[in-house]
């Protein structure tokens, strides 16, 4: 059986959405910039491409994926668009993975792309009226009470806090950090290698070239997060505020994932491999540990135990997610989210799974190499995991 190599990896700088540097910049043009980069930085002959696949979760259909393939050149590839909710970006690394390692393909570009500053507004009839309701949103599971489909920091952050006796200083506490160490990153200049400069139109109309993240806070402080209301007042207890969740971004990532035998032959260096993957399903209520099992699962077929690993890019959709996973596996923090996360990076939805990855290879190298494991949470009481040595 092929292994499947990352041969490259990239990703736009990561914008805040609404009032941000990329809130003129469609999702189609962020993933062709990031699908026509990876291709570049890879050397391969774009004919050897067999597939182009990218998560999407607010675009409103479509398939970008094919969108960017046309705009890279690659007439003769086919698009697939998924959706794994948060982990789709994740979830596109795996399919293609899992095409390579079966044969079937031998090269293909996986990633994903988000931007709800540019994304469409569904609307559905008002059933048994003629009356449309606005701002509709396909719900992500059967709702219930202590787990609403339209509201993730009561259904992932707070229930998360609450099942596992996360406090509101410790959420603080990791977000702060989480800030620290992006600007930490930003300033050592470890994002220049992976992220992909851009010539965007502000809202304001001015022309700039993006190329740093621009979501992280550099005055964040203890006092500030401490001053920040929770989002339920009303829920006794409730301790999820804005400064302890993720951000809402724009952004896009690419991979350009081979077969180990491909690249020998066209004597292409590998930066990583893909050891395994694992994705699991939990009570929707139990949504934010559901990491937990995925990268157990992940790490067992990979036949590598926790203390082989690393750093782990644990996605912060909310602050108390990682802190509750470090807790249930005993993962050492000091060497989760290195370079920062949701918290602070922001979490453009689909292009997450893609920027943890194309993150964790590159912080991997500095450190010399070795193995790593990116693990999200989604939507729907889901989680998806993905182990990957650096060489």
């Amino acid at each position: 059986m092929p292994e499947a190599v990352i041969v490259a990896a990239c990703r736009t700088a990561i914008g805040t959405s609404f009032k941000g540097s990329l809130t003129e910049t469609p999702a189609a043009d962020l993933t062709a910039a990031v699908v026509t980069e990876a291709l570049t930085r890879s050397g391969l002959d774009p004919t050897l491409i067999d597939d182009v696949v990218l998560g999407e979760v607010l675009q409103g259909g479509g398939d970008l994926a094919r969108y960017a393939a046309l705009i890279a050149g690659l007439t003769a590839v086919p698009g697939l668009a998924q959706q794994r909710q948060c982990a789709s970006g994740l979830a596109a690394v795996q399919t293609a993975a899992a095409g390579i390692r079966a044969g079937m393909d031998r090269a293909v570009i996986a990633g994903g792309a988000e931007s709800p500053s540019t994304a469409p507004q569904l609307r559905r009839r008002v059933p048994g009226t003629q009356d449309w309701q606005d701002r509709w949103m396909p719900p992500s599971h059967p709702a219930t009470a202590d787990a609403p489909a339209d509201d993730m920091s009561i259904t992932v952050g707070w229930n998360t806090a609450r099942i596992a006796g996360v406090s509101r200083e410790e959420m603080d506490a990791w977000a702060l950090r989480s800030h620290q160490r992006a600007i930490a990153a930003i300033d050592a200049g470890r994002f220049v290698q992976e992220v992909v400069p851009l010539k965007v139109r502000t809202g304001g109309g001015e022309e700039i070239v993006f190329d740093t993240d621009e979501h992280p806070r550099r005055g964040t402080s203890p006092e500030k997060l401490a001053a920040l209301k929770p989002l339920h007042p009303e829920i006794p207890g409730f301790s999820i505020t804005a400064g302890n969740s993720s951000g809402i971004n724009d952004a896009a990532a690419a991979l350009l994932l081979t077969s180990d035998r491909l690249a020998e032959q066209e004597g292409l260096r590998p930066l990583g491999v893909v050891r395994s993957w694992a994705s699991v399903g939990v009570e929707p209520v139990r949504t934010g540990l559901a990491p937990v099992d995925a990268i157990g699962k992940a790490l067992d077929r990979a036949g590598v135990r926790l203390q082989d690993v690393q750093l782990a890019e644990i996605n912060e959709a909310f602050a108390s997610v990682p802190v509750a996973c470090c807790r249930a596996l005993d993962l050492d923090p000091g060497i989760v989210n290195i370079s920062g996360s949701g918290c602070s990076l922001g979490h453009p939805i689909a292009a997450t799974g893609g920027r943890m990855i194309t993150t964790l290879l590159n912080d991997l190298h500095i450190l010399g190499g070795g193995i790593g494991v990116a693990a999200l949470c989604a939507g729907g009481g889901m989680g998806s995991a993905v182990v990957i040595e650096a060489v």
